[in-house]
């Protein structure tokens, strides 16, 4: 392989760093050599021992608090890479919220609440798309950029079929819409920055560890297979495919 100079090698973000597929996505990113300087965001210390243990032994990772429901900690952390660098060629958002504790999946109308749906919209949506709004001048520059945020199948609103999960559905399809929009104004204001929606499949992680039963063995993918199928996704994108939602195979998917 041709070790590229550090004036060559990419910058790259993944928000939601501290486990499951955004760890992944970090720990892919340190063997890629196309990139030079990785950062990786979390909410708590105590909860990102793996990602704060894996910046100790690769100083070209960089991690940063963000709270992506606090926008003055999200506009800081840009801040913090702004100082250090002028542009960023790929940035991946891997937050997301199905379950926690109490807070659960509607199976039903009887188990909405207003404030379960604004924690999923906030968390999974409106984070997401904040961070598309303070990542702009990051992105802007004369190279391919990629911006992508892991949506879900079930955000699909065609591709809906079964009902149940509410808040999740919603947020995601919302995701969509909002990622959708920001890639119009993207196309206007910087052209060569591809923003995606990404599918990832069943994978191995905390978030979906409750709902894996009944998933086939070869439909439930680790998540360094994840990564990959996702990265490679993301490497086959242009321009002319921004805003589009794609599944870990390349398919693209029904709004």
């Amino acid at each position: 392989m041709t070790t590229l100079s550090t004036e060559t090698r990419q910058t790259a973000l993944v928000v939601g760093a501290s486990r499951g597929i955004g760890l992944g996505f970090v720990q892919h990113l340190l063997s890629d050599d196309r990139f030079g300087t990785v950062y990786g965001t979390y909410r708590r210390p105590e909860a990102a021992r793996e990602l704060l243990a894996l910046a100790e032994r690769f100083p070209q990772l960089r991690c940063l608090p963000m709270e992506v429901t606090a926008e003055e900690t999200m506009a800081g952390a840009i801040a913090a890479i702004q100082a250090r660098t002028p542009q960023l060629h790929r940035a991946v958002y891997c937050v997301g919220v199905l379950h926690d504790g109490d807070f659960q999946p509607e199976k039903s109308l009887r188990q909405i609440s207003s404030e379960n749906l604004v924690r999923s919209f906030q968390t999974n949506a409106v984070g997401a798309v904040l961070l598309a709004k303070h990542l702009l001048p990051l992105l802007k520059h004369d190279q391919p950029s990629v911006f992508a945020a892991i949506s879900a199948r079930v955000g699909s609103i065609g591709d809906n079929r079964l009902g149940g999960w509410y808040g999740y559905r919603a947020s995601k399809a919302a995701l969509n819409m909002l990622i959708k929009t920001a890639a119009l104004e993207y196309a206007r204001r910087s052209p060569n920055t591809t923003l995606a929606l990404l599918h990832p499949g069943t994978t191995d992680t905390r978030l979906s560890e409750p709902f894996q039963r009944g998933v086939p063995p070869e439909k439930l993918f680790p998540v360094e297979r994840t990564v990959a199928q996702l990265m490679a996704v993301m490497d086959g994108l242009g321009p002319a495919d921004s805003g589009n939602f794609f599944s870990w195979d390349g398919t693209r998917l029904p709004w």
